[in-house]
């Protein structure tokens, strides 16, 4: 099992620090997991992804299930022993993936029946069958089964999804009664904000470890992702952690932290370096632009990572045009350690009570372009502090 503690609330939001405790360590929140979709971060050691500062990563049950299966994971001894991870893992549930899936799976109150994208062999995901993966992979934290709608997606449809997702909810915590791993509930509601309150007071009836908020960062803007966080946080239990699944990008992070959200996962970092897309304090970098091929400055001069410390932006743009392999590893490396970084100075800001300061300081000191401005502008809604009144942010 887990625990979680909070630490100290930030006065002027809902944001807050804490700590969550699993046999594989222990992790200071608002913390961010990388992802290792089938065990390792791709590109990347387990003692790479240590070094950069994460203790916490994400597997792919669906992926894992399908390839090398859960069974053989188990007769391995676990997902940790197995990929060589010593710190803690949560392993999603494969709802998500059922959305990807659309065109090879049949939903019903049952589950989910779909056909493997690896070899077109039939499959079906019932919220046992997915307690039972997920207990044989060993992970510290586990997700319940989820129907996750597609955006957009229609009223009946958003309702249909939590009226399934709250009766698979259930099944899932009778199935894993057995465990002793950490289960956490899933909100979903689409972008109804009424329907999201519904679903999240369902769900605490059933008493989770923890409760994320999914559904979100499927292609709605970001005004309606942070009205719909806004919407979720006061229902849920102040002692339990809170996890928005699937974000996300720098800036989302500020600003779900501001609203409460303590636990994170996305593959940006990771994808993003593969594709040469390197984040920085001043904004974006893509390596492969042409300006960068004489350049001898690290990627960020206030980046203590080892490749700032090291390579050049000219020696990056080298290896990343001549498809070297190291290109890409360095790429990732120098993200991750940028993404536990934000978090680390996220905590610190909260503990100090100038979460709010550090926003406007983390805006300013991007590039300042069209696109961030407008982010800062799209988002600087009314937050709630902890003691329910609302206050409007200090506009940029």
């Amino acid at each position: 099992m887990i625990q979680f503690s909070i630490s100290h609330q930030e006065s002027g939001c809902q944001a807050r620090t804490g700590r969550l405790t699993t046999i594989h360590g222990i992790m200071e929140t608002p913390v961010f997991m990388p992802v290792g979709t089938l065990g390792p971060v791709k590109g990347i050691s387990p003692e790479e992804l240590q070094a950069c500062g994460f203790g916490l990563m994400l597997s792919n049950s669906y992926h894992l299930y399908l390839r090398p299966g859960h069974q053989l994971i188990a007769e391995m001894g676990g997902l940790h022993r197995f990929a060589g991870w010593s710190g803690a893992i949560l392993t999603d549930s494969g709802g998500f993936q059922m959305v990807s899936l659309s065109d090879l799976r049949r939903i019903t109150d049952d589950g989910v029946t779909f056909k493997s994208h690896l070899d077109g062999s039939m499959h079906e995901l019932t919220p046992a069958r997915c307690m039972e993966i997920q207990m044989a992979l060993g992970s510290d934290i586990m997700m319940v089964l989820d129907e996750c709608p597609t955006h957009p997606c229609s009223a009946e449809q958003a309702r249909e999804a939590v009226r399934r997702s709250t009766q698979w909810a259930r099944q899932c915590k009778e199935a894993a009664q057995q465990s002793d791993q950490a289960l956490f509930g899933i909100v979903q509601g689409g972008l109804d904000a009424d329907l999201r309150r519904q679903a999240a007071q369902a769900l605490i009836e059933l008493e989770f470890d923890g409760y994320a908020l999914g559904g979100l960062s499927l292609g709605e803007d970001k005004l309606a992702m942070m009205a719909m966080i806004d919407a979720s946080i006061p229902e849920l239990p102040r002692d339990r952690p809170r996890y928005l699944m699937g974000v996300g990008l720098p800036e989302d992070l500020v600003e779900a932290v501001i609203r409460g959200i303590d636990m994170f996962d996305c593959v940006i970092p990771s994808r993003h370096g593969r594709t040469g897309w390197l984040f920085t304090t001043f904004g974006r970098v893509m390596i492969k632009n042409a300006q960068y091929a004489r350049d001898e400055s690290p990627i960020d001069d206030q980046c203590a990572c080892p490749v700032c410390q090291k390579y050049s932006r000219a020696y990056l743009r080298h290896l990343f045009v001549s498809n070297e392999m190291l290109g890409v590893r360095l790429n990732t490396i120098h993200n991750l350690w940028y993404y536990a970084q934000l978090m680390q100075q996220l905590r610190e800001a909260i503990q100090e009570d100038r979460l709010l300061a550090f926003r406007e300081h983390f805006y300013h000191t991007r590039e300042a372009s069209p696109r961030s401005m407008a982010y800062v502008e799209e988002v600087s809604v009314s937050v709630t502090d902890r003691n329910g009144s609302s206050q409007k942010e200090q506009e940029l």
